[in-house]
């Protein structure tokens, strides 16, 4: 008989202790930890998605609560804290908002972290000033995982849903998926779903089926 599986929103927590430290991500350690030498303040962390960027946001700024979201930038609300980061900001819909924020933290001396796919000079957006002030934020760039980071993080994702998964099994996942954080927590998903409807445990049959729909773009996954 299968069973209903309920779509619980999990929200990550961004804990210290679950960082994954690896070549990768050193450069971008390293500039987080010396705020005080960013030019004119301002610092822009780029990489592909799940490549730890609001992981390092969160980090840096205390906590997942002090992050902003650039999708739903308004306005700027009143802030004085000493440092500020705004994740996704490539997203941003609202260029006036943009710019007053960037103006707003150097006018202060706030801290400004960005997070977003590519370096800020290559956003389009239309606004000159805009434009121009970022192409002068200094980036750093996450590189591809390495395959040390992505075993860990496979491990990490499947404790974390508290799923006893065999090492045979991670290893093919690791071979067969693509070598992305994105599609290892797309396949976890999947397959915790799977494993719940199913009330079994994750099998190697039950991996490469996830594997070959995640290979299929238009195979659609069992909810």
């Amino acid at each position: 008989m299968r069973q209903l599986a309920l779509p619980f929103v999990r929200r990550p927590e961004y804990r210290g202790a679950d960082f994954i430290a690896a070549a990768s991500n050193a450069e971008a350690r390293a500039w987080l930890a010396r705020a005080e030498d960013w030019p004119d303040g301002r610092l822009a962390l780029a990489g592909d998605t799940g490549c730890g960027k609001t992981h390092l946001l969160s980090l840096w700024a205390g906590g997942a609560d002090a992050v902003w979201e650039g999708p739903f930038l308004r306005g700027l609300p009143a802030f004085s804290g000493p440092r500020l980061a705004l994740d996704d900001a490539d997203s941003h819909p609202d260029e006036a908002a943009l710019l007053h924020l960037l103006n707003h933290a150097r006018e202060t001396g706030i801290r400004l972290l960005l997070a977003g796919r590519t370096p800020p000079a290559r956003w389009p957006v239309r606004l000159p000033d805009l434009a121009s002030r970022l192409r002068a934020v200094t980036t750093v760039v996450i590189g591809a995982a390495e395959d040390d980071l992505l075993a860990a993080l496979l491990a990490r994702l499947f404790a974390e849903r508290q799923l006893n998964v065999s090492a045979l099994v991670q290893d093919f996942l690791l071979t067969h998926l693509p070598r992305t954080p994105a599609a290892l927590r797309e396949a976890v998903a999947r397959l915790d779903r799977r494993a719940l409807a199913l009330g079994g445990r994750i099998s190697r049959p039950l991996a490469a089926s996830v594997v070959a729909e995640l290979a299929d773009p238009t195979e659609a996954d069992e909810r």
